[in-house]
């Protein structure tokens, strides 16, 4: 570890919410263990991650953050930085980023000297705003200064979504926030299965939380009459249209850094429904798809059973290939648990089927 970081981690230890210093102290060090590198031998390497694993799920954030600390930051340059939650239910923490989580992201933020942080998000199931007081990320925005946006009201610009029951494109409503060029996206994801990709990650995070609803929108009978959500239209009606959409939306919609939390995951009926994986581990990267490429490794699920991620790495939009990436952490190996996928897995796999003749 260089002085610079062990500066910075020494300033951290002072400021943390977690304790006391002296009881900190042993937590915060890092191993040599921790410090190892796992590179390939036989390929040349094109993306980096950073694994973490141990008991306190704000110091995973942070110390995976802090392996690429310099080159984040000169990323992040002047832009907004915005922290995009996964609030896919405004009440189920298991389904939700954990305040933990973003508290080690903001930690690391506050260590290099960023603020102007926004944590934005259009929750799906209901008012984002209650769902960040559920969450108590409203205790975060007041200790670091950040401010807590809904997506919903934040604006928003037109882009085509494909629908595989017409294949035609359809307008939707997308986040102008997410959208904007001059912002800096990190996507605060969490190991989760999916009942209709398998897995939802960093990339997905972020593009089906881009399309907005109307404030009155409920999926119950509490909705306004009139009342619209444009998710729906990156599901695209079917298990190819979703896989195609998260794809091709990839361009305009993803993450500049990717924090997957996988401390308590969550397996079998995902994304809402499924029930907790005590994993203990972060994935870190600012390869967005190298990202979820180790973290689908580390859910022990088969790769080629993930449909947009495939069409990502084949389009050359970030590294998939896991012989090309670099682990830095503890062996990834040592990690590895196989999640259970959703009951209707064999359904979801048709994206690989070629298209019957009319």
């Amino acid at each position: 570890m260089n002085a610079q970081n062990q500066t910075n981690r020494r300033d951290f230890l002072r400021s943390s919410l977690i304790g006391g210093a002296a009881a900190l102290a042993a937590r915060w060090h890092v191993t040599s263990a921790c410090a190892r590198v796992i590179a390939p031998q036989a390929a040349q390497v094109t993306g980096h991650v950073a694994l973490t694993a141990g008991e306190d799920r704000a110091d995973l954030a942070f110390k995976g953050l802090m392996t690429f600390q310099k080159s984040i930051a000169k990323a992040i340059g002047k832009k907004q930085v915005v922290i995009k939650p996964n609030n896919v239910a405004i009440d189920n923490q298991l389904s939700a980023s954990h305040a933990q989580n973003l508290e080690g992201i903001l930690e690391f933020l506050k260590t290099i000297g960023k603020t102007n942080i926004v944590i934005a998000e259009s929750a799906a199931n209901g008012p984002t705003l209650e769902g960040f007081a559920n969450y108590g990320y409203d205790r975060l925005a007041s200790k670091y200064g950040a401010k807590l946006v809904d997506l919903d009201q934040a604006g928003f610009e037109i882009v085509q979504c494909f629908d595989e029951t017409d294949i035609q494109p359809h307008a939707c409503r997308m986040s102008k926030v997410l959208l904007d060029p001059n912002r800096f996206i990190i996507s605060a994801a969490k190991m989760k299965t999916h009942d209709r990709v398998v897995t939802t990650l960093s990339l997905k995070n972020i593009v089906v939380g881009a399309p907005i609803k109307d404030a009155g929108f409920r999926w119950d009978s509490k909705s306004k009459p009139g009342a619209r959500n444009d998710k729906p239209l990156t599901h695209g009606n079917g298990f190819r249209g979703i896989n195609y959409n998260l794809y091709a939306l990839a361009g305009r919609l993803h993450p500049h850094l990717s924090v997957i939390d996988g401390f308590e995951g969550m397996e079998g009926e995902g994304p809402v429904g499924g029930t907790p994986v005590p994993h203990k581990v972060c994935v870190v990267s600012q390869d967005w798809l190298a990202a979820d490429r180790v973290a689908v490794e580390l859910m022990g699920i088969d790769f080629r059973k993930v449909g947009y991620l495939n069409y990502c790495g084949r389009a050359g939009l970030g590294e998939s290939d896991l012989a090309r990436i670099e682990v830095i952490g503890p062996m990834l190996s040592d990690h590895i648990k196989a999640y259970k996928l959703a009951a209707n897995i064999d359904e979801q796999l048709v994206w690989r089927e070629k298209l019957k003749k009319v």
